[in-house]
């Protein structure tokens, strides 16, 4: 399975509600999390139940479906599926009628479910500049923020690099959604901080992260360069950047959302205990 049908997959899935059970003991001073669709080859009961194991208290794109089984092991659903795609997102005015129904009801259903963040996409750049495509992406998540803010759910925008993975993505960079997030200036409507697609596209982790901590509601990892293991393969301290963001006293979540290229259960325990800070 892959990023894109891990989002398909938890769009399409029907409501199911779901009951909290006793949490697991959490990871150091961050709330750690792990993305799904890395890890979807495993039964979901084995996920759950290894990631629990581990101190991981949340689950990155989970079909609904599944939110139950997450719950019976103290782990909540913590960024499931919102509104768009990597191409069709809020930086064209002609998605916003159908990004605002796919809005509304993503928060619906995670509010039900007490879920706490839905992730959405700024769009493809398709030759629009930066500040047509910020002020179209106000425009439309003004739209939804006072139903977020009602509903106590999170919008969460997700920054992607347009190098490697997702060419012509127009939030590549973390001064755009910084600006389209001031400008809606709602505690509802924050950034998904990939710091995976960030090194990528600008590096300078700690800082940017530092000067924009009030923006983020969310962050991802994964290895740089390959988006494999988060260890000395890879250029990025990434202890160092963990240490940095739970010195914030950052309340949100940090997933693992790396694909691994040896065992996949040794591999998420090495991740996680390298993010116990």
């Amino acid at each position: 399975m892959t990023r894109r049908d891990a989002l398909k997959a938890s769009a399409a899935a029907a409501l199911v509600p779901v009951t909290a059970h006793a949490a697991p003991a959490s990871a150091g001073r961050l709330k750690q999390s792990v993305a799904r669709w890395c890890y979807a080859k495993i039964p979901i009961d084995d996920l759950c139940r290894a990631a629990a194991d581990l101190g991981i208290t949340g689950m990155d794109l989970v079909a609904p479906e599944d939110w139950p089984v997450l719950r019976k092991y103290g782990i909540t659903p913590c960024m499931v599926q919102g509104a768009g795609t990597f191409n069709d997102g809020w930086n064209n005015k002609a998605n916003h009628e159908k990004l605002e129904e796919q809005a509304r009801t993503s928060i619906v259903r995670a509010a039900d479910a007490k879920v706490p963040n839905v992730i959405t996409l700024f769009g493809a750049r398709r030759g629009m500049s930066d500040q047509e495509g910020i002020d179209n992406c106000i425009t439309g998540l003004n739209r939804v923020k006072k139903f977020a803010e009602d509903h106590g759910v999170t919008l969460c925008i997700e920054l992607l690099n347009s190098k490697v993975d997702h060419k012509d993505y127009q939030g590549d960079h973390t001064s755009f959604g910084v600006a389209v997030v001031k400008a809606v200036d709602s505690p509802r409507v924050k950034l998904l901080y990939d710091a995976y697609h960030m090194q990528i596209m600008e590096g300078d982790l700690i800082r940017t992260i530092r000067d924009n901590i009030q923006y983020i509601a969310h962050f991802h990892v994964a290895g740089v360069p390959g988006r494999h293991e988060i260890d000395d393969t890879q250029e990025v301290q990434w202890r160092t950047v963990a240490k940095a963001i739970a010195d914030l006293n950052f309340p949100g979540y940090i997933a693992q959302e790396f694909v691994p290229t040896r065992d996949p259960l040794t591999s998420l325990k090495q991740a996680v205990d390298l993010l116990t800070v």
